[in-house]
């Protein structure tokens, strides 16, 4: 779990990222999860967009896609989710 300031660091960090993913009509599948999961081994924190078109509430995404990678939700904001997951083998963010 996430402490407050860690959160805040998170959030500094990925303002100057862009969405990689987008969900859109289709919403969240095994598919969409796997490929999430391996982008946050590579790059452990990301910014997913949830498209106007999406079916889903953006908290329900939200849901979905934390647990089916087991990453941490950094925030939403907008139509925007971000997520934070610590790599196993590229460490590059170190918490505070």
């Amino acid at each position: 779990m996430l402490t407050g300031k860690q959160k805040r660091f998170l959030r500094s960090k990925a303002h100057h990222l862009n969405p990689i993913f987008q969900v859109g009509k289709g919403g969240v599948n095994e598919n969409m999860i796997k490929q999430v999961d391996e982008a946050l081994e590579a790059r452990e924190l990301m910014k997913i967009s949830v498209l106007q078109n999406c079916d889903e509430d953006k908290d329900i995404v939200a849901e979905k896609l934390v647990k089916g990678t087991r990453a941490e939700l950094v925030q939403i904001i907008g139509s925007t989710i971000v997520l934070y997951k610590e790599s196993r083998e590229n460490k590059q963010i170190k918490l505070p």
